[in-house]
């Protein structure tokens, strides 16, 4: 998982700031991602509810900004905001923002070149978006973060490139169910277990996690930890205040939660009598 982690926060972050304008981005992404401008988005597309932002990934390091070279290109594709019907109607019920991202994802690499691997991420239908374009072209890597279950193709190809993490019981595994996913790489984490099936969708807290996951390993995810304040996940061991310690520590004792001392035969020491952690 931490691996995992590791590769996926950046495109975490990407997908969180594909939704322009929302109060919950990322103000300070550090320098793995930097945003870079996109070709227009034409009036009748955006009338439909899709969007994109497009960012250059700089390898990881401790170097100066202007010694980093990028690695990557990444074209991160909005999900439903809900702001309106559009997405829904167009997005999921209809296939027109399926073709606009085919079409736009074309036109960026059409644009831009093949100098950098394309790596297409999304939240939600961003991340049906990002499917069905690295279903389209299997070289591309896509990584999808509580992904919608719409699909146009039971996709088979292409499995050991698509990474998707999605929050245990987010609403949309309920419909989930009743489709065959694309094969892929899946995680499932279970962050925030108060929370409820809708608040678990939301692609920050997410996005928050994954990033906290891989501070254990990445100094660039700590780094941009710290700059966004980030918080401990719920379900780890530890006071609600508890400070990251930073890459490369290790616990001096197993984290046990409640749940399993209670299990095992009651309370152990140390066991704050709090559901759920220690």
């Amino acid at each position: 998982m931490r691996d995992a982690a590791v590769e996926a926060w950046p495109y975490a972050v990407a997908s969180t700031n594909a939704y322009t304008g929302d109060d919950d981005l990322f103000a300070k992404p550090g320098r793995v991602l930097q945003r870079i401008e996109h070709m227009p988005i034409a009036p009748e597309d955006a009338g439909k509810g899709f969007s994109y932002e497009l960012f250059n990934q700089y390898a990881p390091g401790s170097g100066s900004d202007a010694a980093r070279k990028p690695v990557a290109r990444v074209l991160a594709f909005r999900g439903t905001d809900f702001k309106g019907l559009s997405d829904i109607f167009f997005g999921t019920l209809r296939n027109d923002q399926i073709e606009l991202a085919l079409r736009y994802f074309d036109a960026e690499r059409a644009r831009l070149g093949d100098d950098l691997p394309w790596v297409v991420v999304g939240h939600s239908l961003g991340g049906a978006l990002a499917t069905e374009v690295s279903n389209a072209h299997p070289e591309v890597r896509a990584f999808l973060f509580n992904t919608s279950p719409f699909y146009r193709d039971e996709v088979r190809a292409n499995a050991l490139r698509r990474t998707v993490f999605n929050e245990r019981g987010e609403f949309l595994r309920r419909f989930a169910r009743s489709s065959e996913p694309p094969a892929a790489n899946v995680f499932t984490i279970n962050c925030e277990p108060r929370k409820g099936t809708i608040t678990k969708h939301k692609v920050r807290p997410l996005a928050d996690c994954i990033t906290w996951i891989a501070a254990y390993a990445s100094l660039d995810a700590f780094e941009v930890m710290k700059a966004n304040g980030i918080t401990k996940p719920f379900v780890e061991c530890g006071a609600e205040d508890k400070p990251h310690p930073g890459p490369g520590s290790k616990p001096d004792e197993p984290c046990i939660h409640n749940s399993l001392r209670r299990e095992a035969g009651g309370k152990g020491k140390g066991d704050s009598g709090r559901d759920g952690q220690r």
